[in-house]
C-alpha cells in the first residue's frame, strides 16, 4: 500500500473517477447502514469520496481517509464544490492514529484486497479496533472469489473497463490478464489502456489479496471481531456461494 514513486493510473484520482462514476449500485446499501449505526462515519480507502461524499449529502459527519494524495485531490475539490464538510485525511489505512472513535467505520468497493499481506491485514485491523466506539460497527465490502476467474489462463485477455476520456475525445478501453498465485492468495492482474490519442498502450500491474469467505471470518475472528452480519450482494440476499460479495458487519470483541 505504499505510494508508488510513478503513480499507476489505477489509483490516480482523476482517471479513477472518470472510469467508476457511473457506480452507483453499492450507495443505497452505505446509506441504510449508516442510518442504522453512524454518526460520525470513518471510511477507509476513500478514493475520490464516491461514498463518502454521499453519506455527507445525506447529512452525516464523514471522515475519509486515503494514502494517495492523487485521490484525496479530487475529493477535496467536489467537496467543495457541493459545499460539504467533510473531514480529509491522508494515512495508511495501516497505522492511522485519528485520536477519537467512531460508532461506524466502512471500507467500501474491495479495497480491503489492497493488503496482500498478513500483516497488513493484522495492522489495519488494530487501527480499526482502537477507533471503533463501544459497541460500534465495522463494515467491509470484497468480492467474493470467482474460480472461474481466478483458474484464467494468464495469457488470455478479458475486458476491464470502458469509459469516455477526460476531454470527451473518445472512449478509453481497459483490458486485463490475471495470472493468480494460490500460495500467497494473491492475483497479479495485469491492466492494458488503450488511449484514443496514443499508439501504444500503458500497461501496470495491481496485486490484489484474495479473501475466501472462512479464512475472512477467521481473519477477523483472531483479530478480534465478531462477524454479526453477512450479505451476498447489495441488496440484503443472504450470502451463499455463488453471492457477487462478501458484505461482513461485524463487532469488536469486548
Amino acid at each position: 500500500m505504499k505510494p508508488p514513486q510513478t503513480l499507476p493510473l489505477f489509483f490516480d484520482g482523476r482517471q479513477y473517477d472518470l472510469k467508476w462514476r457511473h457506480l452507483t449500485a453499492d450507495l443505497s446499501f452505505w446509506l441504510h447502514w449508516a442510518k442504522t449505526y453512524g454518526d460520525p462515519i470513518l471510511e477507509l480507502g476513500c478514493g475520490t469520496g464516491r461514498v463518502t461524499l454521499h453519506l455527507a449529502k445525506a447529512g452525516f459527519h464523514m471522515t475519509g481517509l486515503d494514502i494517495f494524495e492523487s485521490m484525496l485531490k479530487e475529493a477535496r475539490r467536489k467537496s467543495i464544490e457541493r459545499k460539504l464538510p467533510v473531514e480529509w485525511v491522508r494515512e495508511d489505512m495501516r497505522s492511522f492514529e485519528l485520536n477519537r472513535k467512531f460508532p461506524l467505520i466502512i471500507v467500501p468497493f474491495n479495497t480491503l484486497t489492497m493488503l496482500t499481506e498478513i500483516e497488513d491485514f493484522e495492522a489495519c485491523m488494530g487501527c480499526v479496533a482502537r477507533h471503533l466506539s463501544p459497541g460500534g460497527k465495522f463494515i467491509i465490502d470484497v468480492f467474493n472469489p470467482s474460480l472461474e476467474i481466478l483458474n484464467r489462463d494468464p495469457k488470455d485477455r478479458f475486458p476491464h473497463r470502458e469509459y469516455g476520456a477526460s476531454d470527451g475525445g473518445g472512449t478509453i478501453v481497459v483490458t486485463e490478464t490475471n495470472n493468480y498465485d494460490s500460495v500467497h492468495q494473491v492475483n497479479h492482474l495485469k491492466l492494458f489502456y488503450r488511449f484514443p490519442d496514443r499508439k501504444e498502450e500503458t500497461v501496470e500491474e495491481v496485486l490484489i489479496r484474495i479473501f475466501h469467505p472462512l479464512e475472512l471470518d477467521a481473519l477477523l475472528k483472531y483479530n478480534g471481531f465478531k462477524v454479526a452480519r453477512r450479505f451476498g450482494d447489495y441488496d440484503g440476499k443472504p450470502f451463499e456461494s455463488s453471492s457477487p460479495k462478501q458484505l461482513i458487519v461485524c463487532t469488536a470483541k469486548t
